[in-house]
């Protein structure tokens, strides 16, 4: 089995020394100072493909699986993968070709299981998993013993294919109920303060900042250790005919980056509507304050993305315009909080915070410390801005590998974030507030800051008008 190690974009020259001039093309692949940066796809596949006496760098490994599928489909590159670890290698005698696969089996059963742990959603493809199981009976020709590991190795991800199918039936549900909540909850009218009761407030449910920031942190490292490496790069590849496949468990491919990106949205707006439902200023500015302390909180953990959350939801104008409310709150601490995800010089302040956090995080003593939850759609953005700015083929054919290298380190650090557990203790009520509590949308939220602090010329009055107007009759 392969050792546990960081992934690494640095190409390991020891690993490559029989195949790698230097300055030079070599059977399809480029390399400047002992580093692959180009290559033919065909070569590329070939050196993925172990033997008696090689084995891929890791690194190249994820870098390659990461990749590849810009260019073909992951089934395609099973079968090739398949084709020329065992049959193309084939002598017609049945001893030779026993002794060969024994030889070469446990290296295939090694690729298998880097596959399968770092990309199991690729195997929610029917073909992916029948292309396995060929593999096992493939390798039971010759060597029992990884045999039994190709079994182990697939049950292992059935298992996680099966957490992964319970994780969006969840999320399918929670947003089921959180919808049914919604269109039971009257319309934020304050003229009809008996339809809006203050008893189910946040203070009510947790006043303490810290703990509730930890219940955040239960969420967002939830929903980031479900999504895929190859989601990164699913949305620069085009879709080709031949993607019309059934999955292994349903026909949707749920995304689940996307579903991250709209907890962010969902909880800037929860922070928003909690703020702007009391009825009296003074309740309006405790939870201000309370919110507040949350974000430090977050930011003491490192989770960035609550932090921004938080932050987006109190910069909505719904909420920015309540000026009576923030006269009524110390704001000394959200101004330094603001100024550390200050977009100015591309996210300077917040870039150097999470290099701290990073650095915490690799020298941790405690799981607390090893938290690290970046800014996601800013994640996203530099990932996006790195495919958008380097070509991926050259003008000759080959596949900029160099492009790709960078990419996995990137892919490869939230990797890293990714999997570590959740140190902090579970409040239900909490979670369950978070996920499946209501919010407002934009016309909700700004008729209830016009009846928190009325409005204060003609086109905010006249806005109000039409605001509730128009909400009275859904």
């Amino acid at each position: 089995m392969p050792q546990t190690t960081p992934y690494s974009s640095k190409f390991n020259p020891s690993t490559y020394s029989h195949r790698q001039p230097v300055e030079e093309n070599y059977g399809g692949l480029h390399y400047r100072d002992n580093k692959l940066v180009a290559g033919s796809l065909e070569a590329l596949i070939q050196l993925l493909v172990p033997t008696v006496d090689y084995y891929p760098d890791r690194s190249y490994i994820f870098t390659f699986l990461l990749s590849s599928r810009l260019f073909l489909h992951p089934f395609e590159l099973m079968s090739r993968v398949c084709y020329l670890c065992v049959d193309h290698h084939r002598v017609g005698d049945p001893q030779t070709d026993k002794k060969r696969i024994r030889e070469i089996a446990p290296k295939i059963v090694q690729l298998l299981t880097e596959w399968t742990e770092t990309f199991p959603y690729d195997f929610r493809d029917e073909r992916m998993m029948r292309s396995l199981k060929e593999m096992t009976h493939r390798l039971a020709f010759g060597d029992e013993l990884s045999r039994r590991a190709m079994q182990r190795l697939i049950q292992r991800l059935l298992r996680k294919l099966t957490t992964l199918g319970q994780y969006e039936e969840s999320l399918a549900t929670s947003s089921a109920a959180a919808a049914a909540t919604a269109m039971d909850r009257p319309v934020a009218l304050k003229s009809k303060p008996q339809l809006v009761r203050r008893d189910e407030c946040v203070l009510n449910l947790c006043d303490d900042p810290f703990i509730f920031a930890q219940q955040l942190t239960h969420i967002e490292m939830e929903r980031l250790s479900f999504i895929g490496p190859e989601e990164f790069v699913r949305a620069f590849a085009q879709k080709r005919p031949s993607d019309n496949h059934k999955s292994f468990f349903s026909k949707r491919k749920a995304s689940n980056l996307e579903a991250y990106v709209e907890w962010f949205n969902r909880l800037s707006y929860l922070i928003a509507t909690e703020i702007c439902m009391p009825v009296k200023k003074k309740h309006r500015a405790r939870v201000l304050e309370f919110f507040i302390d949350v974000a430090q909180e977050c930011f003491n953990i490192g989770n960035f993305n609550s932090l921004m959350a938080i932050i987006t939801g109190m910069n909505m104008n719904p909420v920015s315009r309540l000026k009576k409310t923030w006269n009524k709150v110390n704001t000394d601490k959200f101004d330094i909080l603001v100024h550390q995800m200050d977009p100015s010089s591309n996210f300077y302040s917040y870039r150097t915070a999470l290099r701290g956090a990073t650095q915490r995080s690799s020298t941790a003593h405690t799981s607390q410390e090893m938290i690290v939850i970046p800014f996601f759609s800013l994640f996203i953005k530099d990932i996006h801005f790195l495919n958008e700015g380097c070509v991926n083929r050259l003008p000759n054919g080959h596949i900029n590998f160099e492009k790709f290298w960078e990419l996995a380190k990137q892919v490869s650090e939230f990797l890293s974030w990714r999997q570590v557990i959740c140190p902090f203790e579970r409040d239900r009520k909490t979670l369950q507030y978070l996920i499946s509590a209501p919010v407002f949308n934009e016309d909700e939220l700004q008729l209830a800051s016009y009846e928190s602090e009325g409005p204060e010329n003609n086109l905010e009055r006249d806005t109000r008008r039409s605001l509730r107007s128009s909400l009275s009759r859904m």
